[in-house]
């Protein structure tokens, strides 16, 4: 008989015994990773090589100590007001998305399901999770499954990260029952520090950082972060914020992504949303990114990269821009293609994608 206080683990539908953790039979890199942070965590190991995921740079491992993560875990909890029943992880737990889904779970005694990262994580499960972690494209596979979207609403939170949730997503997203936050984070960070209402009374434009967390600017406009789960280091992001109040802001963009095409700068994001409007008009649900590129006049010249083995319709798209956005913001040029290279998160690699372009 489980004792009341000792959380219940299934991991792909196999029970974990935690006092025989070796007993497990471990089938795939998932389980090997997830089984081997709980064997770590229950241990009290007091320091963890988290990998970083390689989306604003090169990937790189840096060490977080157990109080740190101790901290995060509580601080989400107490944010969402979540502190039993069972947890869905369903994010790689080599990276920081998915093991702090298991410390959340750990620290607060909650059972745990854990599946290997899948389109749908629901589907198949027979037991509503309380609490998930998901990636935009998860929630985009739930919602096109009857079964998966009614289990999705008898939660009581999920929170959304990984990558920007879509204009199209956020609408469908608003009519959903179970409440629903797009994150802001990162692995220096140990996962996210403020939360953004996507539905319901309490949505919001904003992200609304945790109370222990200390916000400021940089010169730059960028965001720095200080918090226990910096361990009390001041964090300096390369993320443009428009900053409310001391505990709120409105992302902007990365600095990374700011093109300065003939002495214009002008800022990818605030492009890609608009378009992002645009492609819902118009019915399209390609992924696509704005970019610049070398040129002899200009230095820099924007451009549209969209993940299609087919033009779009360009003409209507640019007289639609044209409307929205200045003349120096619309793309000279759209690349198309077949498919978008990822990091090993699922994230888009601008990088290496512009590499691959034959300019």
């Amino acid at each position: 008989m489980k004792d009341n206080n000792t959380p219940h683990i299934i991991i792909n539908n196999k029970s974990l015994d935690l006092s025989n953790i070796g007993s497990f039979a471990i089938s795939n890199p998932f389980e090997a990773s997830t089984v081997s942070f709980i064997e770590e965590w229950l241990s009290g190991q007091p320091i963890f090589e988290l990998q970083t995921s390689g989306s604003t740079g090169t990937p790189k491992k840096i060490k977080i100590k157990r109080s740190q993560m101790e901290a995060s875990a509580r601080q989400t909890m107490k944010a969402l007001d979540i502190s039993k029943g069972n947890a869905l992880v369903c994010l790689d737990t080599t990276y920081i998305a998915g093991k702090m889904m298991l410390v959340r779970a750990l620290i607060h005694q909650m059972d745990i399901i854990a599946v290997t990262p899948g389109a749908n994580p629901l589907q198949g499960l027979t037991t509503p999770p309380d609490f998930a972690a998901l990636v935009p494209l998860q929630v985009e596979a739930i919602l096109t499954d009857e079964h998966s979207k009614k289990m999705l609403n008898s939660m009581k939170a999920i929170i959304i990260g990984g990558a920007p949730v879509s204009n199209h997503l956020a609408k469908q997203i608003e009519s959903l029952q179970v409440a629903a936050y797009a994150t802001y984070g990162m692995t220096e960070t140990v996962s996210h520090i403020a939360l953004k209402r996507l539905n319901g009374f309490e949505k919001n434009d904003t992200y609304v950082a945790f109370d222990e967390v200390k916000l400021s600017l940089d010169d730059r406009g960028c965001l720095t972060i200080q918090s226990a789960v910096t361990d009390g280091e001041k964090i300096i992001t390369n993320d443009i914020v428009d900053l409310k109040t001391e505990h709120t802001f409105e992302w902007l963009g990365r600095i990374d992504n700011v093109i300065n095409s003939g002495g214009v700068k002008i800022q990818s994001e605030k492009v890609e949303r608009v378009i992002e409007k645009i492609f819902s008009e118009l019915d399209i649900s390609k992924r696509f990114f704005i970019a610049g590129i070398d040129d002899s006049k200009l230095g820099k010249k924007v451009v549209m990269v969209v993940e299609s083995e087919h033009p779009l319709p360009e003409t209507e798209i640019n007289e639609q821009l044209k409307k929205m956005v200045s003349k120096y913001e619309i793309p000279k040029q759209i690349f198309y293609i077949a498919s978008f290279a990822e990091t090993k998160t699922g994230k888009v690699n601008r990088g290496v994608i512009l590499k691959e372009i034959n300019f």
